[in-house]
């Protein structure tokens, strides 16, 4: 029963996170995941504004998407806040939970001071991300930032920026939020409160300290008080996982609850991090940013589209044309065929295509790892094109 329980209160675990990170992946598309995941994102919202516009009518609701406009669509400190509130309140629990168990079996009592060292680190980072300038585009360093990086003309070509009422060079872009052009523009994280650009990429920095620690001080509490030399000698548990497992969770839930519920909030938020680091390091070794990705995709799409698109307008002449000759004046009936058939072919290889994607801000991983950490506006380089 209790496995069960364990197994029943994972999967459904699971299937939340997955379906909330994962859920708009083209694998899920009209799945259940899908559906999960479009109520928990959309479809849980809209249900509250229906609720709130029937019990307190328009008023409520506008009232409802004020508060959404202005934490979602203008900068505020709130997440920042709560960031901090997160970060503070977990490191306080954990030292009045946790750090009487330093040192333990597998912990020394150096991880007293490297835990108040992570902190201070992450903390010292969050701070210097949300301050520091993302690389704003002005009218006196514009010119640098164009010959910094030029144009591709496929994804990005010359325009000019209707609110800033300058051109607006390659691989950036105007923030509504921020309300200013960003150099090597990435996203705009709420977290932050604050532009991911070509200044400051190098301080999004994130860790999994946390979630190790902890783990490591329950399983020196195991090894302590003999918890499993107790189970198998004195109450007859065999000895394997299959048994021993739902005792060891139910000993360490009734002794160590507040640790379990902070190792399990860290887990889940170190996962997301995880990927969310892994996911950015990859677009650091080649030189992309999260908004090059999605134009990426919709230039992939829209060349697709028209591919399709002339295909079938070949396919149609190639209908046409053998209508046409149906009479066999022109053509032998052999030749006809023939002919018609190698149109349908040259149609599915132009169908099937592969677009390649070009990226020309690509100059190896050692360039590419050397732009993040010293960009082209911290160079002398580009100083002296400023000045000119």
């Amino acid at each position: 029963m209790q496995w069960l329980l364990l197994g029943c209160h994972g999967c459904l675990t699971l299937v939340v996170v997955v379906s909330f990170l994962c859920g708009q992946w083209p694998i899920f598309q009209g799945t259940f995941i899908q559906r999960i995941h479009y109520f928990i994102t959309i479809g849980a919202y809209d249900y509250f504004l229906r609720f709130v516009m029937l019990i307190f009518g328009t008023k409520g609701q506008n009232a409802i998407l004020s508060v959404e406009h202005y934490c979602c669509d203008r900068p505020n400190p709130i997440l920042q806040i709560l960031y901090l509130a997160i970060i503070g309140g977990m490191y306080f629990i954990i030292i009045k939970s946790s750090f009487r168990y330093i040192p333990g079996y597998y912990l020394s009592e150096v991880h007293r001071y490297t835990a108040f060292i992570a902190v201070i680190v992450g903390v010292g980072l969050f701070v210097l991300t949300s301050f520091s300038d993302p690389g704003t585009v002005k009218a006196d360093n514009v010119s640098a930032y164009l010959s910094a990086y030029p144009y591709d003309n496929i994804i990005f070509m010359e325009k000019q920026c209707s609110t800033c009422k300058i051109t607006r060079p390659a691989r950036s872009k105007h923030c509504s939020i921020c309300d200013r052009c960003v150099a090597r523009f990435d996203h705009h994280c709420g977290w932050m409160n604050n532009c991911i650009g070509e200044k400051n990429t190098r301080h999004f920095v994130l860790c999994l300290y946390g979630t190790v620690v902890l783990a490591l001080i329950l399983c020196g509490q195991l090894k302590d008080h003999k918890v499993i030399y107790i189970l198998t000698a004195y109450y007859g548990v065999e000895d394997s996982l299959y048994s021993l497992f739902p005792h060891v969770v139910q000993w360490l839930l009734i002794s160590y609850n507040t640790q379990i519920l902070v190792m399990v909030f860290l887990a889940v938020v170190s996962l997301l991090l995880a990927g969310f680091f892994g996911y950015h390091a990859c677009l650091c070794l080649t030189n992309t940013t999260t908004n090059e990705t999605f134009k990426w995709k919709d230039y992939i799409s829209w060349k697709k589209r028209l591919n399709e698109a002339k295909a079938s307008s070949a396919a149609l002449k190639g209908d046409t044309f053998a209508d046409e000759n149906v009479s066999g004046r022109e053509k032998p009936p052999q030749k006809r065929h023939a002919l018609f058939c190698c149109t349908r072919q040259k149609v599915g290889e132009k169908v099937g295509e592969v677009i390649a994607k070009k990226n020309m801000y690509d100059r190896g991983v050692l360039r590419n790892v050397f732009e993040i950490i010293i960009p082209f506006s911290a160079r002398r380089s580009f100083l002296f094109r400023k000045s000119d």
